[in-house]
């Protein structure tokens, strides 16, 4: 009788405990994020992955009730940034704001210190970008074929800015010139504010720009449209031909960007952060101002991102092989 009280006692106890920790996981997991979190972006300051990071740095301070910081690691092509946020601690207080390069294109370049894969969990894809060509006043060229003469009339004198090597401008304007047999050089730089700065000043003659970025310079007559990198017109620039219409189907693209974390991060912080950044861009005056400049606000799961990367990976990977796109 004593044994049976005891053993009964015993397993009441284990109950108990069971529920208490049961009780406990939840409320525990409540408390995440329990200090500052960090962003790394492997670009400069004013570039697309920044502007989007800080939206949400900025939003989600306001309401996790913790500071949000953003990193700009630059280097490389964003190499640098990537490999600091794989090799960080898997604790979900460290995000990548990964995008093409550094997750679909630089792999076919380049020797990575990171592996894009394995290294990273994909969380959440902020936005895609497409590319517009955009020269400067000064160029006498006011259609892609008009350009393409002036490149093969002047080798050599044409540059074109990208904003970075690997970058979706950079992998742009190769493929123009695989494509057009024009003789341009590249002027590569750390992230699109810079390169911009020198396409608006007349420094270099031409740039494959994403539509966010480019719009506001060609409707204050910085720079001068000549054709979107799409398969179709858009809306927001809807007088302005498309490359394919241009003669020149092959220079299709643009930019994307997403959030990852390092692989081994827990599960409840992805879903954390997914769910955190929807409510940011789900914001219909957020929502709006990417929108109204030409950028899609796609979202989704995880998983999504995760099979969204293997096929823009496999996509950039034939490209530059078949056109013969090396690192200079």
């Amino acid at each position: 009788m004593h044994k049976n009280m005891s053993g009964a006692m015993l397993l009441a106890r284990c109950l108990g405990a069971a529920l208490w920790l049961a009780a406990l996981a939840p409320a525990h997991a409540q408390e995440y994020p329990a200090r500052a979190v960090r962003i790394i972006v492997p670009l400069a300051p004013g570039g697309m992955a920044d502007v989007l990071s800080r939206t949400v740095a900025q939003k989600l301070t306001a309401t996790a009730r913790q500071t949000v910081l953003v990193e700009n690691r630059t280097g490389a092509g964003g190499i640098i940034g990537a490999e600091a946020a794989a090799r960080s601690a898997p604790d979900g207080y460290t995000l990548l704001a990964g995008f093409h390069a550094t997750q679909a294109i630089l792999p076919h370049l380049t020797k990575l210190p990171y592996d894009p894969v394995k290294d990273f969990e994909p969380v959440i894809l902020m936005a895609t970008v497409p590319n517009v060509l955009v020269v400067h006043p000064s160029v006498p060229a006011r259609t892609v074929k008009e350009l393409v003469a002036l490149a093969k009339a002047r080798r050599r004198e044409l540059t074109y800015a990208s904003q970075g090597v690997g970058s979706s401008g950079h992998i742009a304007g190769e493929l123009f010139r695989f494509a057009t047999h024009a003789d341009i050089v590249h002027v590569p730089y750390k992230g699109a504010a810079p390169a911009i700065v020198d396409l608006t000043a007349g420094h270099v003659s031409m740039m494959f720009d994403i539509m966010s970025f480019a719009l506001p310079n060609m409707r204050a007559g910085k720079v001068r449209g000549l054709a979107v990198a799409t398969a179709s017109r858009l809306p927001v620039v809807g007088d302005l031909p498309t490359m394919a219409e241009s003669g020149f189907p092959e220079v299709e693209g643009g930019a994307w960007f997403a959030l990852f974390a390092p692989a081994g991060t827990p599960r409840a912080a992805i879903d954390w952060w997914n769910r955190e950044t929807r409510g940011v861009f789900s914001d219909a005056e957020v929502r709006e101002r990417f929108v109204s400049q030409g950028a899609a606000l796609p979202l989704g799961t995880p998983a999504a991102l995760g099979a969204f990367v293997a096929a823009e990976s496999q996509r950039w990977g034939r490209v530059i092989r078949s056109a013969g796109i090396k690192l200079e």
